[in-house]
């Protein structure tokens, strides 16, 4: 085992974390698996678990590798992989591959693999990362509204503007992270205000847009409007019905549930192994299981803002809130989703959810925070055994 760990940097709690929620999501994913194995296979449910770990260990492969990365080179990766990522939303919305009878095309096909990619996760922690960036370099310099405009946020609304005709929840998600970020970075609230705005403004175009020309966009608009107005005046929609179940399943689970694999609404429930798996979580495990994933999160959360503060540049701190506080956000409002305290958005739980793209990128989120901490730790260790010019010149 002290092999093991002399291979792994960083903060070790959120080493933990990430493996305890990989380790439990193999028994709710086995378990909710059931009926897309009546459905898309043969009745075996073997194989939805093999795929899942496979998923998993390569985004582990991901997180040992890219957490092994000085932190400081994601600088100069966020500015090349900015436009590779506008590329990739643009073949998205002209070629995207709909999964599951889905009306949105949110994936591309990985030519000569057969592996679809969900584009918008990927673009999300690039954007992250290219923000982070960018308000480290005018951390210490008066911000004007005109100088910040092309630089910082052309790039934010474009990569927004892609991803929105597809996934409105992901564009929200992202656009509040970026806001939350620029605020913590020090950005003017004078401004951001122009910001919001700007953002609420655009968001009323497309719609109209979409609601005058419905064959650009089809379905789309009328998606979000049915669940938002289901959400608020308790409609009978599909939607509706989704909530229905997760919330019969939550009420059926009790304080310590139903045991694994005993969950009966997994059955009913469509996407019982991604967007509502927190539903069957709670009806197998109950109010134990349900705690015990909320205390993950929290505790990733309380790890992200330690290793954020104890980080020695402006960079290493935006990154860490830039890339860690989505995921946390993400989890909660995935569960707030299963016990009708939002609408249904259609994010996962991550970590536990089956689905490769939101493991890879959720694992690539996590390995850039290791590298923040482990970077700290190698300056620390580095200072008590080498003399200050060996350290300036490693530093440079």
């Amino acid at each position: 085992m002290k092999n093991i760990f002399q291979y792994i940097q960083g903060d070790k709690a959120i080493w933990a974390v990430v493996a305890l929620l990989a380790l439990f999501s193999f028994l709710p994913v086995y378990s909710a698996s059931s009926n897309l194995a009546y459905l898309y296979g043969d009745g075996s449910t073997l194989k939805f678990l093999l795929k899942h770990l496979a998923h998993l260990l390569l985004g582990f492969a991901i997180l040992y590798g890219v957490h092994k990365i000085p932190y400081h080179y994601f600088r100069g990766l966020s500015i090349i992989a900015l436009p590779v990522i506008i590329v990739l939303l643009l073949i998205t919305i002209t070629e995207g591959t709909t999964i599951d009878g889905a009306n949105a095309s949110r994936w591309i096909r990985v030519p000569f693999v057969g592996v679809t990619f969900q584009t918008s996760t990927l673009a999300a922690v690039v954007l992250m990362t290219y923000v982070a960036r960018y308000l480290s370099r005018i951390k210490d310099k008066e911000i004007t509204f005109k100088e910040t405009l092309v630089p910082l946020w052309l790039p934010v609304f474009v990569i927004l503007a892609l991803i929105l005709p597809a996934n409105f929840s992901t564009t929200a998600i992202i656009f509040a992270m970026v806001i939350v970020l620029v605020f913590v970075g020090g950005y003017p609230l004078k401004y951001l205000g122009i910001i919001l705005g700007a953002g609420l403004l655009c968001l009323t175009l497309f719609v109209l847009t979409a609601k005058a020309f419905p064959g650009v966009f089809p379905n789309r608009v009328d998606t979000w409007i049915s669940r938002i107005e289901s959400f608020a005046d308790n409609e009978d929609t599909e939607a509706d019905y989704q909530i229905e179940k997760a919330k019969i399943a939550i009420a059926s689970g009790g304080v310590t549930g139903l045991g694994p694999g005993k969950s009966i609404q997994k059955n009913f429930l469509p996407q019982s192994s991604s967007d509502f798996i927190y539903a069957i979580i709670v009806e197998e495990f109950g109010l134990v299981g349900a705690f015990f994933l909320l205390f993950m999160y929290l505790l990733l959360l309380f790890r992200l803002v330690v290793v954020a503060h104890k980080s020695t540049s402006m960079f290493g701190k935006l990154l860490v809130i830039g890339v860690g506080l989505p995921i946390v956000f993400q989890a909660l409002i995935n569960m707030a989703v299963a016990v009708e305290l939002f609408p249904v958005t259609g994010q996962t739980l991550p970590l536990i959810s089956s689905g490769g793209t939101s493991i890879w990128m959720t694992c690539l989120a996590i390995g850039m925070i290791l590298s923040v901490s482990a970077k700290r730790e190698v300056v620390i260790q580095e200072e008590e055994e080498q003399n200050p010019l060996d350290i300036l010149s490693e530093a440079l």
